[in-house]
């Protein structure tokens, strides 16, 4: 299991476009991937679940990952919330 926390830095949070690149690259692995703010978990496979975390600039997130490709999925994910979704 892959754990790990980010902290959103781009200007609009996790907005549709942001949420979208996060569900499309969560797709490409097999693993569980869970995204939680607060006690708020959400499937990071599902754009409906990720919208329903409603997450701004400046909220801390957990990510966690359970399953057999978790360490690519979390290099993956890390680079993407490092870029700020390209914003």
């Amino acid at each position: 299991m892959e754990r790990f926390e980010v902290v959103l830095t781009n200007a609009h949070g996790l907005h549709a476009r942001p949420a979208g690149m996060l569900v499309q690259t969560s797709g490409k692995f097999k693993s569980e991937i869970n995204i939680l703010k607060g006690e708020i978990k959400a499937n990071a496979k599902s754009l409906l679940s990720m919208m329903k975390l409603a997450a701004s600039k400046g909220d801390q997130l957990t990510v966690e990952i359970n399953g057999e490709d978790a360490d690519d999925a979390a290099k993956a994910l890390k680079a993407l919330f490092d870029s700020s979704f390209g914003e």
